[in-house]
């Protein structure tokens, strides 16, 4: 699994590589995070479920990463541990972990406001997954 942060003019992006579609969702979660705060600094004492349904990969996958920022804004919560248990025929179920937002631990580096579609691709070939997605920040 690789990820790899991609400049862009007044926004920034990862690239993702992985071996599996799970993987790669995971990945991309786990780049976005990493972009927002140190990941070594949040703990996996709550989770959420998430369940979402979707007409492609790369609509799954700006829902998948949206739905993340929500529950940051909406009830503070950090993640760090991220377990995908599928992404089939439009679906995407699985459980994060992490833990209530806390200035005084979280250092926030880069406030994401949102995942785009510009240059959103998610996409495999020969056996290997890639995504790319740009943040508005």
């Amino acid at each position: 699994m690789e990820i790899r942060t991609v400049e862009h003019t007044a926004d920034i992006g990862i690239e993702v590589q992985a071996d599996s579609a799970t993987e790669l969702f995971e990945a991309a979660a786990r780049g976005m995070f990493s972009i927002i705060t140190d990941l070594d600094l949040v703990s996996s004492d709550v989770t959420r479920e998430v369940r979402l349904e979707s007409g492609d990969l790369e609509e799954l996958m700006f829902k998948w990463l949206n739905e993340l920022l929500y529950l940051l804004g909406a009830e503070l919560l950090l993640f760090s541990k991220f377990e995908v248990h599928t992404v089939h025929e439009g679906r995407l179920e699985a459980t994060v972990g992490g833990e209530t937002l806390d200035l005084a631990k979280h250092e926030m580096t880069t406030e994401i406001k949102a995942a785009t579609y510009h240059q959103l691709a998610v996409r495999e070939d020969e056996g290997s997954w890639f995504a790319r997605v740009i943040f508005d920040v």
